[in-house]
């Protein structure tokens, strides 16, 4: 029976051509896709598509705003008629998006795979193309729902990764990990293999509205970090990425300007909410890690940063009360939880 899928065209370089020594959008890139496509598929004639073409941009001009658009388009659509969704995307941004599509789509009773390419489809080594099958193929084979995001790093086998848990891409590369290096499907030769399994009861899905918060501020460690920098007018909350061990400095002996507990201080004299994340829950903690928890600031635990992001713009979004904020960000509704 032919696979009828919903194909939503947002630019990023799978949607790019090359120009002289510049690589920008095209309107006519994804319809490239679509010819390169049926040159390669085996069954190309097993699928129809539907075309959108709600955002043209580079993903690294991706802005939270955007998402709405992206989710307007395909909500107006009956999505009983489609077997499954695929979201071209730019790979910059692509981490945050699809946990932001993950955690929106929760409850979504078909599969939605956002496909990138790591260069525009007139090179012959880009991987998008093969990306674009595997996700089709995946609406054709399996048809399970949720959000994901096939990508083949060079060289190596390509991998079906949860939207929810997708890192973004590593530094100087051009490769794409799961969080914990725990891809959660191999696909070769035709074939997908299930690398871990989903507890599907686990998971308690919620309505939410397309609405995002505007006023976060996301910060990064790093050595020196000087938290005075920071202008807290017009924000709501605060996101502290970091370091690998779930800690950041919580020291003054550089000076009060560089502990990041004087800044939850300064927060929290404003009324603003601080999140740490991403950290693994443990009993054991450093100090630095105590210490800022018992000053006030709230660790969101067992998330990457790009989830926690995408999840405290739903959160400020959606909800009023403190109660309600924290209650949804314990709840796991996309398996974002790791």
């Amino acid at each position: 029976m032919k696979k009828n899928i919903l194909l939503v065209f947002t630019g990023g370089t799978i949607g790019s051509q090359l120009d002289g020594n510049t690589i920008n959008t095209n309107g006519n890139a994804g319809f490239k896709l679509l010819q390169r496509f049926a040159e390669q598929d085996t069954k190309p004639d097993s699928v129809s598509f539907k075309t959108l073409q709600p955002l043209q941009i580079l993903s690294e001009n991706l802005h939270p705003s955007h998402w709405p658009k992206i989710i307007a388009s395909i909500e107006s659509e009956d999505l009983r008629q489609f077997d499954g969704i695929v979201v071209t995307h730019g790979t910059d941004s692509l981490a945050f998006s699809a946990a932001a599509l993950s955690l929106h789509f929760n409850s979504l009773a078909i599969p939605l795979l956002l496909v990138s390419s790591d260069l525009p489809l007139d090179y012959p080594q880009a991987n998008g193309v093969a990306n674009f099958i595997c996700a089709v193929e995946f609406i054709r084979q399996l048809g399970l729902a949720g959000v994901f995001v096939p990508y083949r790093n060079p060289g190596q086998t390509m991998q079906l990764h949860l939207g929810s848990r997708l890192s973004s891409c590593l530094p100087l590369s051009g490769d794409f990990i799961s969080v914990q290096s725990q891809a959660w499907m191999r696909y070769e030769s035709g074939h997908f293999e299930r690398l871990h399994e989903l507890d599907c009861k686990a998971r308690s899905p919620i309505a939410l509205k397309p609405e995002f918060s505007k006023q976060i501020l996301l910060i990064r460690p790093y050595p020196g970090l000087d938290y005075t920098m920071f202008n807290l007018e017009n924000v709501e909350l605060v996101l502290h990425d970091l370091y690998h061990s779930g800690t950041a400095c919580a020291s003054a002996a550089a000076g009060r300007q560089c502990s990041l507990v004087e800044f939850v201080k300064r927060c929290s004299s404003r009324n603003i909410k601080i999140y740490l994340a991403p950290a693994l829950y443990s009993e054991s903690a450093y100090a630095s890690t105590r210490e800022l928890l018992e000053c006030g600031a709230e660790m969101i635990w067992n998330m990457s940063l790009e989830a926690a992001y995408a999840k405290l713009l739903l959160a400020y979004g959606n909800f009023n009360t403190r109660n309600d904020i924290a209650d949804f960000l314990q709840r796991d509704i996309a398996w974002e939880h790791v």
